[in-house]
Formats: structure tokens, C-alpha cells, sequence
């Protein structure tokens, strides 16, 4: 689950960390396949998710001689600026990493992860659904193992659509409509916020149908003049030239503030949210409730990952099979339950397609069966999305180009432009044949 915003302390730590990328500086590990007992031993897993510590305490108590030690070293950003420095250093590097799924292709460039197809992760298609497990493959090898996922979906404060006579939106064309008809009958109402993020943003491209990133190896594509860039980038503007978007930045007081008294009245964002707003909007429950994310084509059903992460090995562990064995019993064993009885979302198509996990009524949500809406989102990504080997820079540098739009001295599409350029530069400073 991600749960804050994706961005980096500073550009230099990104530079760094690609720079180690590309010259494959891991303290190697050995092969991947390589031998040690799966019964005993220790591990240490990095992870911020507050699920994995319960679910190694489980794995203990069924494996008593092994020893894992969880340690929260940062959460995303923080933790990957350590975990270089980790693989820089050749020591103190964990056995298992917690990686957000558009950071892995960074790490598995570099050689920093281990290639698990030999472990059994060859034998696993299927066992995900498609986001999550396209995100943990680069070329021809499997960088981790989805926890969890982030399939989109419209997430909506039904009292304040019924109290104003909105329509809930099914489609782009209507979330515009509805935004305008919400700020006009109380100006203190906005459709949701936006202060630029460049997940959210990129989400939205991929839902529209854009790839403005092709990977091939080295060989690297940067391009938001597709039509799904451009898609997003126009309808998107409109809401922000005609000043439907409060500019409220996520995860702030003011943010919990305003969507536990109406003020914000959607969201768009992953199915990791729920537990969120249960812990954190509790004046608000009874009153939410959630929808497939609105189309840009009436009666299609298409949608986007936003957020999630992999748990990976390093290609430094001395026990690569214990670790996948632990792995194996987090990501898809009898870990995933203990995930989503803490709220969170699966990744595992068995869960998914359970008909207890379908038919959970949510108090919170007024007893709606929001897995239904959730599970068929997660079906209906578009496939094809693909990160840059250094997208964790890349967001870095979001709100210093496209981020500008949101404070009026540029556009969304030049903002998207200088955000290509600025990309294709640094990949190229990198190594990488960047255009």
C-alpha cells in the first residue's frame, strides 16, 4: 500500500543511485538458484508496511528455527536512497526489500535484485493479477513478488452528490460537468484535489490509453505527445484554468479535513485506500462509497494501477531460498490473508475472485460490497505500462515541470514537455540510449 507521496529527498541521491544502476555495482550474491537450507537460517527484510512484521511472526512460529528480523529503514524514497547506499557500500544490505512497483525496473537494471524465474517464480503467471505482475518483470527475468495492488477506481462522498442533485460521473466528459456543478452550488466544494503528483498523473495517462514509456534494455522512449498523454493533459487543464480543483496537497491535515466534511468530495486513486479513510476520516463514515473509475469512452471498462509494491530479494543474500520460501508464504501462502484482514488490497487472483472477499460488506462504505467494484477494476488494467529504468527520478523532478501548471506560470502540456526533456537528458547523462 502506498500511502504517501512518491517523491525524492533530492535529485543528487537519484543521481547516485543511478549511477550505481547502471555500472551494476551489487555485491553479488551469486546465483540465483543458489543452495541453503528453507527450514532454518535468518533474514532481514526492509519493509514500511505494517503487515509484514505480523506475517513474519506467523512465519516463525511455523518455521521455528529461522529468525526474521523487519526493519523499517524509511519509507519509499527514504528507504531506496539507503538501500543504494547499502549495495554502494557491500554491506548491510537486507535479504528482502520492499520495492513500489515503479521503482523496480532501477533496481533490477542495476543488478541490486535477484532474478527469481528459478526460484518458482516462472511457475506464478496467473496467481497475479496483470498490473502488479507485468510491474515485477523486466526483459526476461522476475525482479519480486507482488504484495499488493492499486487498481483505480472513483472513490465518493454520496451525500454531498445527493444533497447538491450531481450525478455520480461515469465518464471524463461528466466528472467535468459534475465538478462544475459542485463548485457552483457551494464554492467551498471541489471535486477533489491536485496539487501535481507524478503517480496520480502518470495513472491517469495509463488509463487514457498512453505509454509514454518504451524500455528495451537501454534503449529508452520519452514521449507525452501521445493521445493519451495529450487526453489527460487537456481535460485535466480545464479543471484547473476554470479553478475546480482545491489546491490541497494529499495527506495534509487540511486533506483529512476535507474529505471528512465535504469539502472534497472524490478521489481517484488505488484500492489501497479504504483502510485510510476508516482510520483517519472516521466522521465521515456511512457516507463514502466507490465506483469504477469514470471512462474516457462511454460504456467502456478501463482502468489503471496507482501505488502498490513488490517484495524483492537482493541479489546479496547469502540464502536465496529461504528467502523465497519466505517470499512465496508472504506474497501468495497463508501471509495474503493475514494482509488483507489489516485492510489491504490483494494482488492474488484466488483472493480476488473469492466470493467471501467479493461479498464483504464495508460499514464504512454503508455496507456496499466495494470488492466487487475494486476486484473487476484490477481486471480491466490496460496492459502494456511500462516505468523508466529511472523513474524514481523522474518524479523527483515532477514538480519542477509539469508541477508548475498547478501554480498558473505554465500548461499541463508544456509542463508534460519539459518533463520529457529534461527525462531524455538525464537518461542520456546516465548511459542510457535516451530520445
Amino acid at each position: 500500500m502506498t500511502t504517501t507521496p512518491r517523491r525524492l529527498a533530492s535529485g543528487i541521491a537519484a543521481a547516485g543511485a543511478l549511477a550505481l544502476a547502471l555500472t551494476a555495482c551489487s555485491s553479488g550474491g551469486g546465483d540465483a538458484a543458489s543452495d541453503g537450507p528453507t527450514d532454518s537460517g535468518s533474514l532481514t527484510v526492509w519493509a514500511w508496511d505494517n503487515t509484514v512484521e505480523p506475517i513474519a511472526e506467523a512465519y516463525m512460529e511455523e518455521n521455528p528455527d529461522v529468525t526474521i528480523d523487519v526493519v523499517n529503514a524509511g519509507t519509499n524514497t527514504d528507504q531506496y536512497t539507503a538501500l543504494q547506499n547499502a549495495v554502494a557500500a557491500g554491506s548491510g544490505i537486507p535479504d528482502l526489500a520492499q520495492i513500489e512497483y515503479y521503482a523496480v525496473p532501477q533496481f533490477a537494471i542495476g543488478e541490486s535484485l535477484a532474478d527469481l524465474s528459478d526460484l518458482g517464480a516462472s511457475d506464478l503467471d496467473g496467481t497475479y493479477s496483470p498490473g502488479p505482475w507485468t510491474a515485477v518483470q523486466q526483459g526476461e527475468g522476475i525482479y519480486g513478488l507482488p504484495m499488493d495492488s492499486g487498481p483505480m477506481a472513483l472513490f465518493y462522498n454520496t451525500t454531498v452528490f445527493e444533497k447538491y442533485g450531481v450525478e455520480v460521473p461515469t465518464t471524463w466528459d461528466e466528472y467535468l460537468e459534475a465538478a462544475r456543478a459542485l463548485h457552483a452550488a457551494d464554492p467551498n466544494v471541489y471535486i477533489t484535489n491536485d496539487t501535481g503528483d507524478a503517480g496520480f498523473a502518470t495513472s491517469m495517462i495509463w488509463q487514457a490509453g498512453g505509454q509514454p514509456y518504451q524500455v528495451d534494455g537501454t534503449d529508452v522512449t520519452v514521449d507525452f505527445t501521445d493521445e493519451g498523454s495529450t487526453k489527460f493533459a487537456e481535460m485535466w487543464q480545464q479543471l484547473l484554468d476554470e479553478d475546480l480543483i482545491a489546491p490541497t496537497s494529499s495527506w495534509s491535515d487540511e486533506w483529512y479535513q476535507g474529505l471528512g466534511n465535504g469539502t472534497l468530495a472524490t478521489l481517484t486513486i488505488g484500492a489501497w485506500m479504504p483502510g485510510n479513510l476508516e482510520a483517519s476520516v472516521q466522521q465521515a463514515a456511512g457516507q463514502w462509497r466507490v465506483a469504477p473509475m469514470p471512462q474516457w469512452e462511454e460504456g467502456a471498462s478501463v482502468s489503471s494501477e496507482n501505488g502498490g509494491s513488490a517484495m524483492s530479494i537482493m541479489e546479496a543474500a547469502p540464502n536465496k531460498a529461504l528467502a523465497y520460501d519466505f517470499l512465496a508464504y508472504l506474497s501468495h501462502g497463508d501471509g495474503t490473508a493475514i494482509r488483507i484482514d489489516a485492510g489491504g488490497f490483494p494482488a492474488t487472483t484466488a483472493d480476488l475472485e473469492s466470493d467471501e472477499f467479493l461479498n464483504k460488506e464495508s460499514e464504512y462504505f454503508g455496507g456496499q460490497k466495494i470488492n466487487e467494484v475494486l476486484s473487476q477494476s484490477a481486471a480491466d488494467v490496460v496492459e502494456g505500462w511500462q516505468y523508466l529504468p529511472f523513474q524514481v527520478y523522474a518524479n523527483s523532478i515532477f514538480n519542477d515541470t509539469v508541477g508548475q501548471a498547478y501554480v498558473g506560470s505554465t500548461t499541463l502540456t508544456e509542463g508534460f514537455a519539459n518533463w520529457q526533456q529534461q527525462s531524455i537528458a538525464y537518461g542520456n547523462e546516465q548511459g542510457f540510449t535516451t530520445e
